[in-house]
């Protein structure tokens, strides 16, 4: 009999071994997650314009002459409003010829279009109509986008991010008061880190064609920052 006794009690004390080990695992205490958003608007007060050349020709050499000759001049231009080196840049050059494509034919070759894309970054938001109307008297004719921003974007973005922390507070003291208890201290507080914001126009054709000096209404900028926080939760007693 004694065998069978020794067996049941190393089953047992087998058995019990991880149930006291898990009863001595420390509990997690409570705690209360919550996100908020603010958000702040900004005036932009820069602007970035895409200038564009393109010209076409039988051949390679006159149509990449006439588009270098409009180019430079534009680029001359920009430069007598007060552009400096830092604030042009050329974007794309690219060379590609016209096919012409008949039944049963082999395809060939027609002319050659060159095109010459350059960014102009403004400093002054009142220069971007003056810009771009410079920039057409002088043979550009492709103004593909106008995008606006802020030079103030991380200063009005803190303010929205203070304001999303505000938010998460209170619903998070919300939740606290009728889960019967108080809000605990701050434990952790994440936000993303989105990219700054930018507002974006697009010039058509008959934008380009006007003869009229070319109105700019850059409008505001709303900067949104979402923030998530977890705080210890303290039971009511």
């Amino acid at each position: 009999m004694r065998p069978s006794v020794a067996v049941a009690v190393l089953v047992i004390s087998g058995a019990l071994t991880p149930a006291i080990a898990w009863s001595q695992a420390p509990t997690p205490p409570p705690q209360i997650v919550a996100t908020g958003t603010g958000e702040a608007a900004v005036s932009p007060d820069r602007a970035t314009i895409f200038v564009g050349v393109q010209t076409r020709a039988p051949t390679v050499g006159p149509a990449a002459a006439e588009n270098a000759r409009r180019q430079r001049a534009i680029i001359d231009t920009l430069r007598a409003l007060g552009l400096g080196s830092d604030q042009l840049a050329t974007l794309n050059y690219s060379v590609s010829p016209e096919m012409q494509y008949s039944p049963n034919q082999t395809p060939k070759v027609t002319g050659y279009v060159v095109r010459n894309t350059i960014r102009a970054s403004l400093r002054r938001i009142e220069d971007v109509g003056k810009a771009i109307d410079a920039a057409l008297a002088k043979g550009a004719n492709e103004i593909s986008s106008l995008q606006f921003t802020s030079s103030k974007a991380d200063s009005v973005r803190r303010i929205a991010m203070a304001e999303a922390v505000a938010s998460a507070r209170a619903d998070a003291e919300a939740i606290a008061r009728a889960a019967g208890g108080t809000l605990g201290s701050l434990l952790e507080a994440t936000t993303s880190a989105p990219p700054r914001p930018f507002q974006e126009m697009a010039l058509g054709r008959a934008q380009i064609a006007a003869n009229a000096p070319t109105p700019i209404e850059p409008g505001e900028q709303t900067i949104s920052v979402t923030v998530t926080a977890r705080w210890a939760f303290i039971a009511g007693r």
